[in-house]
């Protein structure tokens, strides 16, 4: 990537953030930039991953997850998941090897207490100025958004979820 790199953050309750960074990881693939896709608190076999292997000459993705949900407790493999998640995303920010670098659900990391705040910013810090680096999640701190170059808030108006339709294969997991 040749021209300056932002920091956008896409938070909020709504859907779509997600869906938004992987829409962005694509259109920069399209245009021959290198995408790092970093899955916090994700493991498993969401279907973006076998879409994305069609591009892994382009885009590459990780998962710095256990395979379980979090819901009330943080274990301590969370911890060491993000933890090592982290510290890899620093060293492919140092390495400036990425042209776009993708940190899905990191503010709900940050949020659970699974990321200490502080590390979250430390990882922003380490962006290069031609890496456009993406953050999402909803609960995004005031830090975060403070530091940011563009932040999209996701606002939930209507979701069937509420009348108990499950996260479907091919549409939100």
């Amino acid at each position: 990537m040749k021209e300056k790199g932002y920091i956008q953050v896409y938070t909020g309750n709504g859907k779509g953030k997600t869906t938004a960074s992987l829409g962005l990881a694509l259109r920069s693939a399209g245009a021959g930039y290198k995408v790092f896709i970093g899955q916090f608190l994700k493991s498993g076999d969401y279907s973006e991953i076998g879409a994305l292997k069609r591009f892994d000459d382009l885009i590459t993705v990780k998962q710095f997850g256990a395979p379980r949900f979090i819901k009330d407790k943080v274990h301590d493999e969370d911890r060491l998941l993000a933890e090592k998640g982290v510290a890899q995303l620093c060293r492919i920010l140092d390495s400036e090897e990425y042209d776009v670098v993708i940190a899905e659900e990191l503010n709900v990391a940050v949020y659970l207490g699974v990321i200490p705040l502080e590390d979250a910013l430390y990882l922003m810090s380490r962006k290069g100025e031609n890496t456009e680096l993406i953050i999402t999640g909803r609960y995004a701190p005031e830090e975060i958004i403070a530091r940011a170059d563009l932040v999209t808030e996701m606002t939930e108006i209507k979701h069937y979820y509420n009348e108990g339709v499950s996260a479907r294969t091919g549409i939100e997991k």
